[in-house]
């Protein structure tokens, strides 16, 4: 009895190595089969594995079995397999043939005759993988030291199942990553949290000559590049996605929108472990090539009207002047010298918001000069300014509302500016006659709150993403109805982001919107 111990320890150590040593699947399952008749002393054995969908027990390796019989399956519950599946538990049998729980369907269609089975399910984590089965021991009948037995082998084979399907998950979904990111047109790294690259597509090769470097770090792959804002506050940026900009001055412009990914992976508590990240890298140098030729050609036109226009405007002033004293003109020359000094004024006008625009395009943040004011003054003292300059009251009625005090730190003039262009769109895409411009002033979750509101027809829901876009206007503005460049709200979502704030809005259809600049406190 010592000796058979001995001997049953010896084969399930032999087992224990050699089914640790596979991984693939379908390898691994042979392996099973051709080990699991040798642990008890069996003739031959089967495997079966459960299909959690249909809750069925299938053949996925058949050593030796016809064709017909390698396509059955049994339903948990069925035969002697399909018991020890449902019920989770070992079973012997010394005579099948008079036990009504074994099925005689293999039997049948195989013609071989099952004497005695000794079946072991395969549990992993408390739930049934399989059943693994040896029929007709050569010697004997099974035994309570077989079933011992057979029940570690079966053990052994569900962990071994486990890890190979683990590893067959882990290469899939590695393979279909790396499918992905070849197949991208941007430049894809992925790096651990050291920062080590375990992947890099063509793209990224190209982009950083990563043939010439042969970097293996993400610390060096932009060693050409200016990192806006700094590899370091990327790498230490704790948002899912942070995004940064990377500029090549030589030996050609080359500029790249760049997104810095972080990636998790699930603990057994179902917590998140961050576990690398995916950088992307997008070529945009055409686009930014484009903006910086429109950023010249809106401020060198604008530049170049300046100088004509005025030798135009103050001419036309002096025309005006002199038809009103000068008696006995023509009407139609009083009415000539009025229309050109009315249109030189609304030209004047556009090319201001133009270079205005231009102007704060290129601001630095760093530029700004920032200061601390009450928002209650700024605003009495800016709609004071700006009702005076449309002439006062008759342009629109202003109500300002502040029922706390705020205190904003801004570039005053800028906000100004932005205040301005809010009210200008305010009243002028307004058809009504009692045209109601309300401001207001609050503080909100470490912002500074500055709205514009008003009684006008309101915005479509989808254009509320598109209107702060440069040289867009909703429907209107393409009838000839309402004159402008299309630069207003631009200009004013330019003035928040210089000052690391944001702008948005708020409409109801024939209700009238609002219109926010939120900075920080």
């Amino acid at each position: 009895m010592i000796l058979q111990s001995q001997e049953s320890l010896e084969m399930l150590v032999m087992v224990s190595r050699l089914l640790s040593s596979k991984l693939d699947i379908s390898e691994l399952l042979t392996t099973i089969m051709r080990l699991a008749s040798r642990v008890v002393g069996a003739e031959r054995a089967s495997l079966y594995l459960l299909d959690e969908k249909k809750q069925e027990l299938y053949f996925d390796v058949a050593l030796g079995l016809p064709e017909e019989v390698q396509k059955m399956r049994f339903k948990l519950g069925e035969g002697i397999a399909g018991t020890c599946a449902k019920e989770g538990r070992s079973i012997i049998i010394t005579d099948a043939a008079n036990d009504p729980r074994h099925s005689k369907k293999a039997d049948s269609k195989s013609g071989f005759v099952t004497r005695s089975l000794l079946t072991c399910p395969m549990i992993i984590k408390g739930k049934v993988i399989g059943v693994v089965q040896a029929v007709n021991r050569i010697e004997g009948t099974f035994e309570e030291i077989d079933k011992n037995n057979f029940e570690a082998f079966a053990s052994q084979a569900a962990i071994a199942i486990e890890n190979s399907r683990l590893f067959t998950s882990v290469k899939e979904e590695k393979r279909k990553m790396e499918a992905v990111i070849k197949r991208v047109k941007e430049g894809a790294i992925v790096t651990d949290t050291a920062g080590e690259i375990l992947l890099i597509n063509n793209s990224a090769k190209i982009y950083l000559e990563h043939e010439r470097y042969k970097f293996t770090n993400i610390n060096s792959a932009f060693q050409d590049f200016e990192v806006k804002p700094g590899l370091d506050k990327v790498l230490a940026c704790e948002e899912p996605n942070c995004r940064f900009e990377l500029f090549r001055a030589k030996p050609k412009k080359f500029y790249m929108d760049c997104s810095s990914i972080r990636l998790f992976k699930e603990d057994k508590e179902g917590g998140q472990i961050f576990e690398g990240r995916l950088w992307i890298l997008s070529d945009v140098t055409s686009q930014r090539l484009e903006e910086y030729m429109a950023r010249n050609f809106l401020s060198l036109i604008s530049h170049k009207f300046k100088t004509p226009l005025a030798s135009i405007n103050g001419f036309a002033q002096i025309l005006q002047d002199e038809s009103g004293r000068t008696e006995g003109l023509p009407d139609i020359v009083k009415k000539s010298a009025a229309t050109i000094h009315a249109q030189g004024k609304k030209l004047n006008g556009l090319v201001e918001s133009l270079l205005n625009f231009v102007t704060v395009e290129d601001l630095d943040a760093a530029a700004l000069e920032k200061i601390e004011f009450d928002a209650g003054e700024f605003l009495t003292e800016a709609a004071e300014a700006i009702k005076q300059n449309h002439g006062g009251d008759a342009w629109a009625t202003v109500k300002i509302v502040v029922p706390e005090p705020v205190q904003v730190k801004a570039d005053r003039k800028l906000l100004a500016s932005a205040l301005k262009s809010m009210m200008d769109n305010a009243v002028k895409f307004n058809p009504g006659k009692d045209k109601l411009v309300i401001l207001s002033a609050q503080a909100r979750d470490g912002f500074a709150l500055i709205s514009v509101g008003d009684n006008g027809p309101g915005i479509p829901g989808e254009e509320l993403d598109n209107i702060f876009q440069k040289f867009y206007q909703v429907e209107a503005a393409f009838t000839g109805q309402v004159e402008g460049w299309g630069l207003g709200l631009a200009l004013v979502k330019k003035v928040a982001e210089a000052h690391g704030g944001k702008v948005f809005a708020k409409s109801q259809l024939q209700k009238g919107s609002a219109f926010t600049i939120a900075l920080p406190c």
